[in-house]
């Protein structure tokens, strides 16, 4: 239970520090990525670099949330923070893809308790009534990075090297565990009798790494024996976990919160829309700099509104979910989402930056509609006393999405790209590819090379974006199926379980 003593407004603007840092990371990351991979000469894992942060964070995150209930929300908070700052400066320090793949993991590990943490502590210090307002102005949060983030990227990117994209966040990190040590004051927790759940936990991180391993392993190598094994491994580490957890004194995840269909239908459609975002959040900068040219910070600049508008539909579900039904808010949503992934579907190679700046706009209201109006669902649908494993598990699932998603995303991309290589004569030259996305060393390929390998990039996004729309439409049925009620946020407490 948080004291009265607490300085409400301090820890807020510690929870909204850890939304910036978050946020920042990703928005200078994606821009960066291009120019990294091309000085690390490793496009063939970039995907990892994305796939093994959003992994770590996903395995870790229930077991956070579970802490959080056991033993308070300040230390778990302080640990996640103090991890990311951690890993944030050995990828500042990395010196091969190997290495940084390897920061990015340790970075994942503290992301992990950021998100679900900052979103309890809100509930935690906010009824209902004003928390729909407070997410608004945590998502603003998004906004501010996405137009810092860019810019410092590209300035960094272009002055002092992309090492410091990640050394940024050390100062930020400080400045927000000095915030929580500060203000933030708990009750002390009477001893747990029940014994958390080690063993389904270490059961679950199994299941979510032999799934990213199989389906990243596909992706580089196509189907054989050893992609195989993981994703029957993935099954049978699944099917292992439901038996563990049934038995389970006190499990991870309650499984009766699965007999709720709201429950579950705003979950995953909080899982797709998140793989969504991933795929353009990496891909949208590629598009810049390998397909237009453009410099690294004119791909970050491109997703800014993403987060600027994201606010705006962040506030504009939270009015209209005070009057209309859950399905209607989510529903227009994702039409905004589906709208925005068949625009970049049909974009023309040559259209210039106006064309997907104008598409940011519309996928951030879409996603800022969807995204609060499920997370608020997900935490009000099911009773008081299992808020903090809700959240957690939306956070979870988002995060799953997101990880699986990047790992098909790539699957389908490397796929299309080496075909069209084959086609150009120029089969496994992604070296090519390395090279000519970086804007510091594209002069380096011979000038008759350029327009192919544009094209080849063209193909390779094409396709991927084929898969953004097939996921909105996906989502769309999924509305249709478990929100089928005209229920409005005020009447969700006669549908708890």
């Amino acid at each position: 239970m948080i004291l009265r003593k607490t300085n409400v407004g301090l820890v807020t603007v510690a929870i909204f520090v850890a939304t910036f840092m978050t946020a920042v990371e990703g928005t200078i990351v994606t821009t960066a990525m291009p120019t990294i991979v091309g000085s690390l000469h490793g496009i063939e894992l970039m995907n990892w670099v994305f796939s093994i942060y959003l992994l770590t964070s996903a395995m870790l995150t229930p077991i956070y949330g579970k802490l959080t209930d056991k033993i308070g929300r300040k230390p778990v908070f302080m640990v996640g923070t103090l991890l990311f700052i951690i890993g944030s400066a050995l990828c500042g320090m990395s010196f091969n893809m190997q290495t940084l793949i390897l920061a990015r993991a340790l970075q994942g590990m503290g992301a992990g308790a950021l998100m679900p943490v900052s979103l309890t502590l809100l509930a935690d210090l906010y009824p209902i009534e004003q928390r729909t307002k407070v997410m608004g102005y945590n998502s603003t949060m998004w906004g501010i990075a996405s137009v810092i983030g860019p810019l410092a990227g590209g300035l960094i990117v272009d002055t002092v090297g992309w090492h410091w994209i990640f050394f940024i966040n050390v100062p930020i990190g400080l400045v927000q565990l000095f915030l929580v040590f500060m203000s933030l004051h708990e009750e002390k927790r009477a001893r747990e009798t029940k014994k958390m759940d080690l063993f389904g936990s270490v059961v679950l991180m199994l299941v979510l790494l032999s799934l990213l391993a199989g389906f990243q392993l596909l992706s580089d190598q196509g189907l054989g024996w050893l992609v195989m094994s993981c994703f029957i491994a993935s099954v049978l580490f699944f099917v292992l976990f439901i038996w563990v957890e049934k038995r389970a004194e006190d499990p991870i995840i309650t499984f009766s919160l699965f007999k709720n269909p709201l429950f579950v239908g705003v979950n995953l459609i909080a899982a797709l829309v998140s793989g969504i975002l991933m795929g353009v959040d990496v891909y949208i900068p590629m598009w810049m700099q390998g397909v237009l040219g453009l410099a690294a910070g004119i791909g970050g600049l491109v997703l800014a509104p993403i987060s600027l508008f994201w606010v705006v539909g962040t506030n504009v579900a939270s009015k209209m979910m005070a009057k209309q039904s859950i399905q209607k808010v989510v529903m227009l949503g994702l039409l905004a989402i589906l709208v925005t992934t068949i625009g970049l579907f049909f974009a023309p190679m040559g259209i210039g930056v106006w064309y997907f700046v104008l598409l940011m706009f519309i996928f951030g209201i879409g996603m800022g509609m969807v995204i609060v109006s499920t997370t608020v669902t997900a935490q009000q649908v099911v009773p008081k006393s299992h808020l903090g494993e809700a959240t957690s598990f939306n956070t979870l699932v988002r995060t799953i999405g997101q990880t699986v998603m990047v790992a098909v995303f790539g699957l389908i991309f490397n796929f299309m790209t080496n075909q069209e290589l084959d086609k150009q004569d120029l089969a496994g030259r992604t070296d090519l590819l390395n090279q000519f996305v970086n804007p510091k060393t594209a002069h380096q390929v011979a000038s008759r090379l350029h327009e192919i390998l544009r094209k080849v990039l063209y193909e390779g996004l094409h396709a991927a974006f084929f898969v953004a729309i097939l996921l909105a439409v996906i989502s769309m049925v999924c509305v249709k199926i478990y929100i089928r009620h005209q229920v409005k946020l005020s009447e969700l407490e006669e549908y708890n379980i």
